[in-house]
């Protein structure tokens, strides 16, 4: 059955982006949604963790758990899904105190 899809990318290559859009609709840079099967969010999912590289890619799609929904993320970002109880939650990783110190 097929359901909503929403995947988020950031520095990713544009052939990525390009295959991203024979599936769904880019709402804007680097934002995609649609209505895919299954089968088809997985293969978009294998496709975007493939060639990531230094970007980062999260995504979201519907599940039958108290929040509703799941989440999936690739690449090096701050913040991570941890499962907590059955929870989805956000941790944030420490940025390094040269980078914070950064103007």
């Amino acid at each position: 059955m097929a359901s909503m899809t929403v995947l988020a990318t950031t520095a990713v290559p544009d052939h990525l982006r390009g295959a991203l859009t024979r599936w769904l609709l880019e709402v804007t840079p680097e934002l995609y949604v649609g209505t895919v099967s299954a089968r088809v969010r997985d293969e978009l999912w294998a496709s975007a963790t493939a060639c990531v590289g230094n970007g980062t890619a999260v995504l979201a799609y519907p599940s039958d758990n108290e929040q509703g929904f799941e989440l999936r993320t690739a690449g090096q970002q701050r913040r991570s899904p941890l499962d907590f109880d059955g929870l989805t939650l956000i941790a944030f990783r420490e940025e390094s105190q040269e980078q914070a110190n950064c103007p």
